[in-house]
C-alpha cells in the first residue's frame, strides 16, 4: 500500500540518481562545467529536504553521492586557488556516508574522491591518509583499482619514492585482472607514472620512458589528455626537447580553453616557465577570461 507521499518520495530519490549518474557522464567526456549546473540544485534540495527530518536511508544515500560528484566536478573546472571548496563539498559528503555507516562500496569510492581532492588543494599528508583508507576498506579488485592510482598521484606529491613504487607495482599487476576505467587504464597510469617519477627525483628515468606512451582509446577522460600533454612536455624539457615541449603545451591550452580546466591552464604556465615565454601568456590569458566568467 502506497500514499501520494510515498510516491512522490520514490520519483524524486529515481530523478536524483538519474541526474547523479548523468552528471558524472558529463564530467568525464568533458562538461565539468554543466555536471555542476546539474549537481548544485539536487544537493540544495536533498539538503532541505534532511534538514526539514526527512533523513530516510536512500536520501541520504543520494545525498552522499551528490555531494562528492559535486566536489568532484568543482575540482575540475575551479582554478587551483579555489580547490579547497571542492575538497569542502567531498568532506561534507564524507560525513553522509559515515552516517550510513555498512556501506564500504560508497565509503571507499567517497574517500578515494574526497583523498583526491585534497591532493590538488595541496593537503598531501591528509590525501595519503585518506586513500590509504579508501584502498584498505574496497571490498573488490575493481573497487582498490579505482584507488591505487589516486594513491601513486598521491604519494609522488609528498615526495615517498617507496610508497610510489609498491602503489605502481600493485596497480600493474591489476592491469590484467581489474576493469578498466576512465582512470585505471594503460594512457592514464603511463601519465601518473611520469608525474611521479618526476617528484621523486628520477628524471631520467622519466625521460626514458615519456616515449612509451599507451594508445589513447576511448576509455580514457578528454581531461586525462590534457594531463598527459602537460606532464610529457615537462619530462621533454627536463630532457632538452624544447620543440616537443612546446607542441604538446600547444595544443594542452587549446584542449583546456574547450574543457574549462582552469587548474590545467596553470599547470601549462608552471610549466611553460622562462622557456615558453610565448604559451605562458597564452594560457595566461585564457586563465583570465576564465577567471571573469566564473566571477560574473
Amino acid at each position: 500500500m502506497t500514499d501520494v507521499a510515498d510516491t512522490d518520495h520514490r520519483a524524486m530519490v529515481q530523478f536524483g540518481e538519474s541526474t547523479v549518474r548523468l552528471a558524472e557522464i558529463a564530467r568525464q567526456t568533458g562538461h565539468a562545467s554543466e555536471a555542476v549546473a546539474e549537481l548544485w540544485p539536487l544537493v540544495a534540495r536533498l539538503e532541505a529536504r534532511v534538514e526539514d527530518g526527512h533523513s530516510e536511508r536512500d536520501v541520504v544515500r543520494l545525498l552522499a553521492r551528490a555531494r562528492v560528484g559535486l566536489g568532484v566536478a568543482l575540482g575540475n573546472v575551479l582554478p587551483e586557488e579555489r580547490l579547497v571548496t571542492a575538497a569542502r563539498w567531498t568532506a561534507r559528503s564524507l560525513e553522509a556516508a559515515r552516517h550510513l555507516g555498512d556501506d564500504p562500496v560508497l565509503l571507499s569510492g567517497i574517500l578515494r574522491m574526497h583523498g583526491n581532492e585534497l591532493r590538488k588543494a595541496r593537503l598531501t599528508g591528509a590525501a595519503v591518509e585518506r586513500l590509504r583508507h579508501a584502498a584498505a576498506i574496497a571490498p573488490t579488485p575493481d573497487d582498490r583499482a579505482a584507488v591505487l592510482p589516486l594513491l601513486a598521484r598521491a604519494a609522488g606529491a609528498i615526495g615517498d619514492r617507496n610508497l610510489f613504487d609498491t602503489v605502481m607495482c600493485e596497480t600493474d599487476s591489476l592491469l590484467d585482472r581489474a576493469a578498466h576505467t576512465s582512470l585505471f587504464n594503460p594512457y592514464s597510469l603511463h601519465e601518473i607514472r611520469l608525474r611521479g617519477l618526476l617528484a621523486t627525483g628520477r628524471a631520467p628515468t622519466a625521460i626514458r620512458l615519456v616515449e612509451e606512451q599507451p594508445a589513447l582509446t576511448t576509455r580514457v577522460a578528454p581531461q586525462w589528455r590534457v594531463i598527459e600533454l602537460v606532464t610529457v612536455a615537462q619530462v621533454r624539457l627536463i630532457g632538452g626537447d624544447r620543440a616537443g615541449a612546446a607542441e604538446a603545451l600547444d595544443v594542452a591550452v587549446s584542449e583546456a580553453v574547450v574543457q574549462r580546466l582552469p587548474h590545467q591552464l596553470q599547470r601549462i604556465m608552471r610549466a611553460a616557465g622562462q622557456w615558453l615565454p610565448d604559451i605562458r601568456a597564452e594560457a595566461g590569458e585564457a586563465l583570465d577570461r576564465m577567471r571573469q566568467e566564473m566571477a560574473a
